[in-house]
Parts: structure tokens; sequence; C-alpha cells
């Protein structure tokens, strides 16, 4: 580990879902997951609409356009709902470049997250980790506006 990094350094927002209420299907694009040794997917909610659920999911595809697309196994939240007083909350979902079909060609993957029943706050940021190149800040989104310090 290299203790003289700042985390900047090693930590990088590679893409996000912004804020927002919405009843429907919501992704961020499609990451290359080659860049980063590692990441995460942090999922938030906040207010739930009444009787609400909300369930999100990693898909992998072939190219930057989404061809190919499928589902990665095991990368996929337990429903969040209002009946279960999951407002305000959040859920990590960790990613590893062998969780992606490499040898069929798999190198992008999305975010996909998923209200039903009545609109809710939701939003994504998809963090990676250890660059392979560089600083992990040279390959932030370009929603990134500052990084201070």
């Amino acid at each position: 580990m290299h203790t003289n990094l700042k985390p900047s350094q090693r930590v990088s927002v590679v893409d996000s879902i912004n804020p927002q209420s919405t009843a429907a299907a919501v992704t961020t694009g499609w990451i290359d997951a080659g860049k980063f040794h590692n990441y995460m997917a942090v999922i938030s909610v906040g207010a739930l609409g009444a009787a609400a659920t909300v369930d999100a999911k990693i898909q992998q595809a072939t190219s930057a356009a989404g061809a190919g697309a499928k589902d990665i196994v095991g990368k996929v939240i337990t429903q969040l709902t209002k009946a279960g007083a999951d407002d305000n909350k959040q859920v990590l979902v960790n990613l590893k470049q062998e969780d992606l079909d490499i040898n069929g060609g798999f190198g992008f993957f999305q975010v996909s997250v998923t209200p039903a029943v009545a609109a809710s706050l939701v939003g994504c940021s998809v963090l990676g980790f250890d660059a392979r190149y560089g600083f992990a800040t040279d390959n932030d989104a370009a929603t990134v506006d500052e990084v201070v310090g």
C-alpha cells in the first residue's frame, strides 16, 4: 500500500447517477473495467414513496455502447422497500475485474437502479480503486468538479 498517496490519488469517481426522484429505471454509462483493479457502486436512497421498492444490479457488456448486455451473477442488491423501513439507506456493491466474463469479451459494466410502485429519491456513485496506470484522478468522471487538498 502506498501510504504517501492522497485518497483521491487512489480512488476515483468514474461515473454516477445524480440524485433524483424517479419511478423509472436509471443507469450509469458503460464503464471500461480495465482502468482500475477494483470498483464499488454506492447506491443511495432517500425518502421512498408509499409502498415503493428499489432494486439495483450491475450489468456487463462487450462494448461502451452496451452490446450483448447481461447481468453479472451475484451483483444484485436485496430489494429496498418502504415497508422494510429502508428510507435513507445506502448499499455497497463490490466489483472485481474477474467478476466480468472477460473470456467472453465483456470488459464494460454499468449500474442500473430501478424504483417501482412510487417515485423515490435514488442516486449512485461508482468508485474505481487503485488505477492500473497513473493516479485515480486521471480517470475521474467529467462531472467531478474539484479535488481539494
